[in-house]
């Protein structure tokens, strides 16, 4: 298992404060994550990072809710900077969140070390906080070792205005990348892959713009490439292959990249199938290189033909050659459909982006699916698949909160619910049997043959534990529930007065009695 290394020893020789910082915010105690959005993203506006802030805004435009549901979104920058190769990672934010982001890292599979530079309310007011950051970039930055190093700010020094931007762009042929992802601005974590994947896609193209870059490690076979966007099951770009095989193409990277080289690869891409149609900050990269971008993926029989079409047009491939793997691909797709069948009402909410892929193949599976909840947003590459859910009576929810989920649980008493953590409780809670999304959903193969009948086994199974619930809960009968769980010869009242009391603030010391 990867460590936390403390570069809080690396000492600088000035104590004056960079340009940008903003030493009123940075002495008040309280800009973190409990100080709410409004606060932080004005301390980072008067901290001279007013474009930075208006540049996520656009990027990742806000829901229904002020504050992200899920991980904190930085997490998702973390994940994809610690899965490349040669790249190291460092962390700029509070102890509490940096542990809480190095630790979820670890149990997810990270075998590297997370880069720390701790701060106090000094060197964050003086500017020290900012210096000790370039030493340790300096420190890190060993060609032998990197092809990168890769710093994230988190929401204090973001919204203190600690200038990333000032780092230097390089060390000794390593690339050195700054990212701002606080909590008030980047409202997902999957969104936040996009945040450093665009970085760095962005510095790989000036690269290949001013000349010969590396080669892929595995080479090239010569053949046209369709790069993919979007993190994903490891089958499915093999599945996606097979499909794109028979119009002479071949598959591309997935972005985000395993190692830097794979990021030119990407680039010199023919066309870029926006798989998880959320990665804003790459699609504008991949365009700024004239590269087009097409959304949905190849899920389901009228997911896949429709996607094949997609990339004919957008390749350049016949029209012929295009039916003629039509004609070859789908009636196996079918015939997988058919042969796996599901059948039940299910409600559908995640956070990772696939969310309206997943629902498709539920639906030509023969599930009814009457609610699909995302955490993402709406973009023009998500438009065909909700059109397609919404043609068959589906209700399609971007930027869904807790509340809009357990609403459709509510109203549509679905036979099976899968969603995030809470949603699969509160199901569980009224006898619903219910499915994780991330861990037991999205981490499965989706597209093509492959993807036809991979859901069916693990659906079918959790929609025939509906007696099982329904018998757990009668023996569980009359043992309460909240606050008055268990067995009780007198059951504990509910006071809502005494807990509201408890929760307002206290009075300042002159005010008590």
């Amino acid at each position: 298992m990867g460590a936390t290394l403390d570069i809080g020893a690396l000492r600088a020789r000035s104590t004056a404060p960079p340009d940008g910082v903003n030493l009123a915010a940075a002495r008040e105690d309280g800009h973190g994550c409990h100080s709410g959005k409004a606060a932080m993203l004005e301390a980072a506006q008067a901290a001279g990072l007013g474009e930075t802030v208006a540049a996520l805004k656009r990027d990742y435009p806000a829901g229904p809710h002020d504050q992200p549901q899920s991980m904190c979104p930085a997490f998702g920058s973390l994940r994809v900077g610690l899965r490349m190769r040669r790249t190291a990672t460092i962390l700029s934010g509070s102890a509490c969140c940096v542990y809480g982001l190095t630790f979820t890292s670890h149990f997810y599979g990270a075998r590297r070390t997370v880069g720390y530079v701790p701060f106090n309310s000094e060197t964050l007011v003086t500017g020290k906080l900012f210096e000790d950051i370039r030493e340790a970039v300096h420190a890190v930055a060993d060609p032998a070792q990197h092809d990168a190093v890769v710093v994230i700010n988190l929401c204090v020094p973001t919204a203190s205005g600690v200038p990333l931007r000032l780092l230097p762009r390089e060390i000794d042929g390593v690339r050195i990348i700054g990212i701002d992802v606080p909590g008030f601005g980047v409202p997902t974590h999957a969104e936040a892959k996009d945040v450093l994947a665009g970085a760095m896609l962005k510095v790989a193209r000036a690269e290949a713009e001013r000349g010969p870059v590396a080669a892929p490690r595995q080479g090239r076979d010569g053949r046209p490439s369709v790069t993919l966007l979007g993190e994903m099951f490891p089958v499915d770009p093999v599945q996606i292959g097979a499909l794109l095989e028979p119009l002479g193409l071949g598959v591309g990277p997935v972005v985000p990249t395993r190692e830097w080289r794979e990021l030119y690869a990407a680039l010199d891409g023919t066309a870029v199938a926006a798989i998880h149609p959320f990665y804003t900050a790459c699609t504008r990269e991949f365009e700024a290189a004239g590269r087009p971008v097409f959304g949905s993926a190849p899920v389901g029989h009228d997911g896949t033909a429709a996607w094949l079409d997609a990339v004919g047009e957008a390749c350049g491939v016949a029209r012929a050659t295009v039916a003629a793997a039509k004609n070859r691909i789908l009636p196996a797709i079918r015939a997988a459909l058919a042969d796996n069948p599901i059948r039940g009402r299910i409600t559908l909410s995640g956070y990772e982006g696939s969310e309206l892929l997943v629902a498709r193949l539920l639906v030509e599976s023969g599930a009814e699916v009457p609610y699909v909840g995302t955490a993402c947003p709406r973009t023009r590459f998500s438009d065909a698949d909700r059109e397609w859910l919404e043609a068959r009576g589906t209700q399609v929810q971007f930027r869904a909160s807790l509340e809009h989920d357990l609403a459709a649980l509510h109203d549509h008493a679905p036979d099976l619910a899968i969603g995030t953590t809470p949603v699969v409780q509160k199901a569980k809670e009224r006898a619903i049997p219910a499915l994780y999304f991330t861990n037991l959903i999205s981490a499965r193969p989706l597209m093509g043959i492959a993807g036809a009948g991979s859901l069916a086994q693990v659906i079918n199974a959790a929609l025939g534990n509906r007696d099982r619930f329904a018998a757990m809960r009668a023996f569980f009968a009359g043992v309460g529930e909240g606050h008055a769980a268990g067995i009780w010869e007198d059951v504990p009242k509910a006071r809502p007065a005494a807990k509201a009391a408890a929760r307002s603030p206290a009075p300042p010391i002159g005010e008590m009695a």
